[in-house]
């Protein structure tokens, strides 16, 4: 039993599971508006906070403190099933479709600032453990 549970295709499957059920509970619970008007803020925060889950988990595997199934059940799974670039790239053009090109280029900075700095802090942090 214990080399089921450890299979690779196993651990993906079980982490990208536990990520895309976060995804959308946060998708029901984040209200979906920034300074009053539409705006796709459970992508955004999902999509931060799975770059910095992965960058903590690339450094504790480049730190030796976790193996490969730390990294394929969270780095791979869970973070692949939390973050949605195809959900980021479809609100981008739902938001340019409706003249919102501030908001549209404000969504695009946002995700790819803030995953850049998540990034880097997790992975400061995962070598630090």
């Amino acid at each position: 039993m214990r080399i089921l549970l450890t299979h690779p295709a196993v651990l993906v499957f079980v982490g990208g599971g536990a990520g895309s059920l976060l995804r959308y509970w946060a998708g029901r619970l984040i209200p979906a508006t920034f300074s009053g008007t539409p705006f796709p803020n459970a992508i955004l925060l999902v999509n931060v906070l799975a770059s910095f889950v992965l960058g903590a988990v690339v450094g504790w595997v480049i730190n030796r403190a976790a193996g490969d199934e730390a990294r394929l059940l969270i780095g791979v799974g869970f973070c692949g099933g939390l973050s949605t670039f195809s959900s980021f790239s479809y609100d981008t053009v739902v938001l340019l479709q409706n003249g919102r090109l501030a908001a549209a280029l404000l969504n695009i900075s946002l995700n790819v600032l803030f995953c850049l700095l998540a990034s880097a802090g997790g992975l400061t942090l995962g070598k630090g453990l």
